[in-house]
């Protein structure tokens, strides 16, 4: 007995050594036919990377936007004193070295095949030479069609074929929390794509222009993107670059574009008639404080009182007085002071229209015959 189960473990030890032999020199031969091996820690060179669960590109948008926005470079030709061939002048003050060339660079939009170019009016206000620079490498001459101080908004027209357009989109459906993208050229090294959200809406009171209904972003605008597209995620645009907050000149992710709203009003009217024209009544408005609401029973945001009336003006003629509430002008409601002022200057010049207005002893409608707005632009943020 004790010499057969020497016999078995001697067998035994000789079968597994054997076996650690194979599986080390030829481990092939231990494999069964019709299967492989993978290591568990190491894929194959050949397969897929997923995409994480969740993550979204903007490269549709980006590629449908980015082809119809555009580089604009502005010239002025120096401006020499015209004293300096003087020789009085000269003795006093010496030879006066001539003044360098100024140059400008900021973006458009192309909004028509026609090749009109939507733009800011600072980017090619007193210009004397405009060039528009594709995407695709092509330039040409810009002419100015028209612009629009009090929006900062310009209509420049290119002659160029196969334009590619960008689509209009609403942005009045724009919600805070929405995601964007702007295009644009900054500091000149070439077009770039930054993202962010829809951080505000309606900002206004800001000193940028007249006519303030700003779209307020995070996504990085820098001087050069003045005038190129905030779009939505399918590549519409939402807006144009307008304007930063900023100490340093750079961006600090508070950055101000105009509505495609008013920009497609002021581009259909500059296409039309080379101009904006807006009416005016003469009023100096404030808005309704809580004190001032309760002393006409009113609730506080519910109108606007007027503090002064322009002598002779429109207002005037029609018998607004200070310390009228106006509540609505032509049917549409105004809450505060920019409502007020973009609800006038919706009216047509020379063409009545109805105010409601709250006085101490009651409500009463006042039909009003505006006149024709034209007051100069002011300007304070940084472009």
């Amino acid at each position: 007995m004790k010499r057969l189960w020497l016999l078995f473990a001697q067998t035994v030890t000789v079968l597994v050594a054997a076996l650690f032999v194979v599986s080390t020199l030829q481990p092939q031969w231990l494999k069964r036919q019709g299967t492989s091996v993978v290591p568990v820690f190491e894929a194959p060179s050949n397969a897929p990377v997923a995409a994480a669960e969740g993550t979204t590109s903007f490269r549709t948008a980006a590629r449908t936007a980015s082809a119809a926005v555009v580089s604009i470079n502005t010239s002025k030709a120096p401006v020499n004193n015209p004293q300096s061939a003087d020789p009085w002048f000269r003795f006093f003050f010496g030879d006066q070295a001539p003044s360098q060339q100024q140059s400008g660079l900021g973006s458009g939009v192309i909004v028509s095949p026609a090749g009109y170019v939507l733009t800011n009016n600072h980017v090619i206000e007193e210009a004397d030479e405009i060039e528009v620079i594709l995407n695709d490498g092509r330039k040409s001459v810009a002419q100015v069609m028209g612009t629009d101080p009090e929006t900062d908004l310009a209509i420049l027209k290119i002659a160029l074929t196969d334009l590619p357009v960008i689509t209009l989109g609403n942005s009045d459906a724009l919600e805070i929390g929405d995601q964007v993208l702007a295009i644009g050229n900054p500091f000149g090294v070439g077009q770039t794509v930054t993202s962010g959200i829809v951080s505000a809406l309606g900002r206004t009171q800001l000193g940028i222009n007249t006519f303030e209904n700003f779209i307020q972003t995070d996504a990085a605008i820098n001087p050069g993107n003045s005038g190129g597209a905030l779009v939505d995620v399918s590549g519409q645009l939402m807006g144009i670059n307008t304007a930063i907050y900023s100490r340093s000149g750079g961006s600090m992710g508070i950055g101000f574009a105009i509505p495609t709203s008013t920009a497609r009003s002021v581009m259909e009217a500059i296409v039309k008639d080379g101009k904006v024209t807006r009416g005016w009544i003469g009023v100096e408005p404030q808005d309704l404080s809580p004190e001032l609401a309760e002393s006409f029973g009113m609730q506080p945001g519910a109108g606007v009182i007027i503090t002064g009336v322009l002598q002779n003006g429109p207002a005037a003629q029609a018998g607004i007085r200070p310390g009228d509430v106006i509540t609505a002008v032509a049917g549409r409601q105004v809450t505060s002071v920019a409502q007020l002022l973009s609800a006038v200057a919706n009216l047509v010049p020379g063409t009545p229209a109805q105010l409601e207005v709250v006085r101490r002893e009651g409500k009463v409608t006042i039909d009003v015959t505006p006149g024709r707005r034209n007051l100069p632009r002011q300007q304070s943020l940084p472009r």
